[in-house]
């Protein structure tokens, strides 16, 4: 599901002046009829900064990326894991796995190799795992929960497990061992990487 972003402007749609209206300019109303689209145009940034991209909101079962210098909040974490790796150019790829599938969205067997995917062999600089550490076995990236048959035995984490964590990520991802993958257990919330 693609990540939306954009803003929100007010524009007042009628004007009274000497009690007749004023009409909106061509040039206001005509791009907004012919393209059906309305875009956010960049605006100047302020003397001596340059502007920062808008945040990229990455909610279950998804991955998106931000360029150097961006920002991505992960929404809403709570038995859910994080991945945010960073690429030696500045960039983010970052996945919320989902313990359960939402539907619609990656199951936890399918997001490292979209991770992958997005990465697209750009060098990787370190990779971050956040969140519910204890609530996550390793084997979830290769089979997720949903995968399993009836009768069969689900495996669940006896304890927190954040070294088979960080190796099932290096693994999913492809990547070399000089890559360091750090796993953090945080409490619920919105993650906001920067």
């Amino acid at each position: 599901m693609p990540v939306q972003h954009g803003s929100t402007a007010s524009v007042p749609r009628r004007a009274a002046l000497g009690g007749s209206l004023l009409v909106l300019s061509a040039a206001l109303v005509l791009p907004l009829c012919t393209s059906g689209v309305a875009e956010a145009l960049p605006q100047p940034a302020a003397a001596g900064r340059a502007a920062l991209p808008a945040p990229v909101r990455i909610t279950e079962g998804q991955v998106a990326e931000t360029g150097p210098g961006g920002t991505i909040v992960y929404p809403s974490v709570t038995s859910c894991l994080t991945i945010t790796v960073r690429l030696r150019d500045g960039s983010k790829v970052g996945a919320h796995a989902s313990l359960f599938q939402v539907p619609g969205e990656l199951r936890s067997d399918e997001i490292l190799a979209a991770v992958k995917r997005r990465m697209a062999r750009r060098p990787v600089a370190a990779v971050e795992v956040r969140g519910a550490v204890g609530a996550w076995y390793p084997g979830y990236f290769t089979k997720a929960i949903e995968s399993y048959g009836e009768g069969e035995s689900v495996p669940y984490p006896q304890r927190p497990d954040p070294d088979g964590l960080a190796r099932a990520v290096a693994a999913g991802l492809g990547l070399p061992k000089a890559v360091r993958v750090s796993v953090e257990d945080v409490p619920d919330g919105d993650q906001t990487v920067t």
